[in-house]
């Protein structure tokens, strides 16, 4: 089954029933209606002293009130169909940017079989195989080096830079990293490859959850950002699909890493051939960096070209109308100009403290060591699969495709809260019952089996899809660049500690403690999730920003 084919299996049901224009449904003799933007050529703020809220995901002609009380008229209310959008039109949106995030996963799956087949004398076919334990940890941990290091430089610039220039500048890095990985001659090169490769993934993971969250539908904007976590989990499987297919190659290891390139040309020749988000070009006007008739035409274009309208239509415009009075109503009441610390304060530090807490409790509850522990729980279990690592790592891989599938499915008809709550619950009982069996009960290894499927499935319908989602809708496009760039600072960050304490701690502790902390850990996170995170479902960014962060 091709990409497209699973994008339009996943989406169509949530499609809604098209139309070639939106359509006015009266409701007459009622005394609660909507209102919309034009009614008869007057201006709504003159009936209601109401301003329209940005609906940036319904294609309509005239843009909805909240339902006011009124008096009967002559004329009739109406209100509008939900957004009429196409599969197909959201399909390329999502697919060029989500490949950074499958060439984010593939380097991970394909790292755990290079990181074999370089260190053998005979299958390296290099001269240098005999590595050091610094050396193989600078080889294995690069890419997460350069990810650091691509996530702090992109702060200062992200919007300058803009969401679709970051993305072309990241399948750049991902091509070089992979060409320069793929044929270095030296260790030192192989580093170098392997950070350059990094940088690029620092700058997918900020700018493809930005990109998307900005184009997309608010009614689906939760699944496609989903989906990205999707394209993570299946890059990890190519990853071991492919490291299982050289793995016994002369120098497969080149191999492995060079098959990133031509998946790097595709997402760049996709990110030139798109436009650039129409949310970024219109702050770019409220931040005064151009003539705003001018970006205002140029993100009506944009629109237009997304959704696949014809020009001249006067939807786009309306929206885009819509969305700029909303900025500069949002940007009148805020200090003038930009600072540093502005992600620190106000409505954007009530977002850094949601979006970063998720993105550090993603990391931070255990995920390395229970899957570490994977391979010996089910050999415990009788399970033979377990002496062949890689095949376990399919197996886990599989399942945990199949589980972020269920978030994608549900994420916008269930709510993100939910979700969370039920996900990082169900990874605080995980943990506790491997504590009770290293513990109390090893004689019943089928207790672990359980207790690492339910670990692994409640984290892929909560951290793992969910909190990017957050991430990418909650910070208020005034400082959204800047903000998911800290996010992501954070995310890699706490990953790069967590990898450098694992081993000492698993000395140190043993299986049995280790789930202790990291149990703990969870229900502090389970107890964050219920205080700090909203619900977000079914709402605009515009909307997000005005009745959850204000």
């Amino acid at each position: 089954m091709t990409t497209t084919a699973i994008l339009s299996s996943v989406l169509t049901p949530l499609q809604p029933p098209s139309s070639p224009r939106p359509r006015l449904r009266s409701k007459p003799n009622s005394s609660t209606f909507s209102i919309p933007a034009k009614i008869g050529g007057r201006n709504p703020t003159a009936l209601t002293g109401q301003t329209p809220i940005g609906h940036w995901g319904r294609d309509v002609d005239c843009l909805p009130l909240r339902p006011v009380r009124a008096k009967p008229s002559d004329e009739d209310s109406c209100e509008y169909e939900e957004d009429d959008f196409t599969v197909d039109s959201i399909i390329l949106p999502f697919l060029f940017p989500a490949l950074g995030g499958l060439l984010f996963g593939y380097d991970i799956g394909a790292t755990s079989g290079a990181s074999i087949a370089i260190q053998s004398s005979a299958m390296s076919g290099t001269t240098w195989f005999d590595l050091s334990a610094l050396q193989l940890g600078l080889v294995v941990s690069g890419s997460l080096y350069g990810a650091l290091f691509g996530s702090l430089i992109v702060y200062p610039i992200a919007d300058f830079l803009g969401r679709r220039r970051e993305l072309i500048i990241a399948s750049v890095l991902y091509l070089l990293g992979s060409l320069v990985t793929g044929f270095a001659p030296s260790l030192q090169i192989l580093i170098l490859g392997r950070l350059l490769f990094g940088t690029g993934i620092g700058l997918a993971m900020h700018g493809a959850p930005l990109y998307i969250a900005e184009t997309a539908p608010s009614k689906i904007r939760g699944t496609l950002i989903s989906l990205k976590e999707l394209f993570i989990v299946l890059g990890i499987l190519l990853g071991y699909l492919i490291g299982s297919l050289e793995i016994d190659v002369v120098g497969g290891w080149r191999y492995m890493y060079g098959f990133g390139a031509p998946i790097a040309i595709i997402m760049g020749i996709g990110m030139v051939i798109l436009p650039p988000s129409p949310r970024w070009l219109l702050l770019r006007a409220v931040q005064g960096k151009g003539l705003i008739d001018e970006i205002k035409e140029n993100a009506v274009l944009a629109l237009r070209k997304l959704r696949r309208r014809s020009a001249g239509d006067s939807v786009s415009e309306a929206q885009i109308n819509d969305t700029m009075r909303t900025l500069e109503s949002s940007y009148a009441k805020e200090e003038p100009g930009e600072s540093f610390m502005e992600v620190f304060e106000g409505a954007s530090l009530k977002a850094f403290i949601i979006g970063g807490g998720l993105v550090l409790f993603q990391q931070i509850t255990g995920q390395p060591s229970v899957l570490y522990y994977a391979a010996s729980i089910l050999q415990s279990a009788g399970f033979s699969t377990a002496s062949d690592a890689a095949r376990v790592s399919v197996i886990i891989g599989i399942f945990k495709l199949l589980m972020t599938g269920v978030a994608v499915l549900k994420v916008d008809g269930l709510g993100r809260r939910p979700l969370m709550i039920f996900g990082v619950g169900g990874i605080v009982l995980s943990l506790f019952l491997l504590v009770a069996y290293y513990k109390f009960l090893s004689a019943f290894p089928i207790l672990a089996v359980i207790a690492l499927l339910l670990y692994v499935g409640s984290y892929q319908v909560s951290f793992g899809p969910i909190s990017w989602l957050m991430v990418s809708e909650i910070f208020p496009l005034r400082t959204r660049g800047r903000g998911i760039s800290l996010a992501v600072l954070t995310n890699f960050g706490s990953n790069a500690l967590v990898a450098l304490a694992f081993s000492p701690l698993k000395e140190m502790l043993g299986p049995e403690n280790l789930f202790i902390v990291f149990g703990v850990i969870s229900l502090g996170a389970l107890v964050f999730v219920l205080i700090y995170v909203p619900e977000t479902k079914g709402l605009s960014l515009e909307e997000i920003e005005s009745k959850i962060l204000k």
